[in-house]
């Protein structure tokens, strides 16, 4: 009777030490994001995309499972933007003149907060394979408009000198023979205008990321802003409401319970 309640007290010492080493190795591998099995409720992410209104921007995602297919994700981007139309200039009369584009209005930054889901397409079954998924988001988008100034050539009472002036651009005062370049970056920042607009946007990601509690991303996708009253770009353009954009973006990010 005593060995056989001794050779139980063993094989339960020997079991559960074989039990905690292997909860302690699970742990150790969702720690690391080594384990496939496992769901990770939370994560969030940053992208830098280039876009084919030729700019770049950069985007922050915070992401929360709904079930073990599909996230609710709330999102938020800054990028810059440029007409189709614009087209850089140089005044060839004058040497060490500056580029310029002819005709531009406003320079442009967007601001877009939105939400939207993100639904599993293929599921990742082993480290080398790449996950697929389909997102799709609506939101606001806050074009920030600030005043194009430039450097304007103006003559003086001897006919020899001209004087250089920065000022505001007016298609009507100011032609191609009289500017000397862009102006300084920042003039006009106080006499920026916020041009309210919604926004919808579809995408695909691949995830081939080896760890699970890590992303490592590619996104592609298509972006509509359209705008209630047109924002003034171009001075020798027809003003749009609606503007079609495409993308591909880089992301990185990380995975928790």
């Amino acid at each position: 009777m005593y060995k056989n309640s001794f050779l139980f007290l063993v094989i339960s010492i020997f079991s559960f030490n074989a039990f905690g080493q292997e909860l302690k190795d699970d742990q150790t591998r969702i720690q690391k994001g080594e384990d496939l099995k496992v769901m990770y409720r939370n994560e969030s992410s940053f992208g830098i995309y280039a876009h084919s209104a030729s700019g770049i921007g950069i985007s922050y995602r915070r992401g929360y499972h709904v079930n073990g297919y599909r996230k609710r994700m709330f999102e938020i981007e800054a990028q810059n933007f440029k007409h189709p139309k614009e087209i850089k200039s140089v005044n060839t009369y004058y040497d060490n003149s500056k580029g310029f584009i002819y005709g531009k209005l406003n320079s442009f930054l967007l601001i877009r907060p939105g939400v939207g889901y993100q639904n599993l397409i293929f599921e990742k079954t082993e480290k080398k394979n790449v996950e697929i998924r389909f997102s799709y988001f609506l939101g606001a988008t806050f074009a920030f408009a600030k005043p194009v100034y430039l450097e304007i050539i103006r003559p003086t009472a001897d006919p020899n000198v001209n004087t250089i002036s920065t000022e505001k651009y007016d298609p009507a005062v100011h032609f191609p023979s009289q500017i000397y370049g862009k102006g300084p970056f920042f003039k006009g920042v106080d006499q920026m205008r916020i041009y309210p607009a919604g926004y919808a946007k579809a995408a695909l990601s691949f995830e081939y990321g080896k760890k699970y509690n890590v992303i490592k991303a590619i996104e592609t996708g298509a972006l509509v802003d359209i705008y209630p009253f047109a924002p003034p770009m171009m001075a020798f353009a027809k003003k749009q409401e609606v503007y079609v954009s495409l993308y591909i973006k880089m992301v990185w990010g990380k995975k928790w319970f």
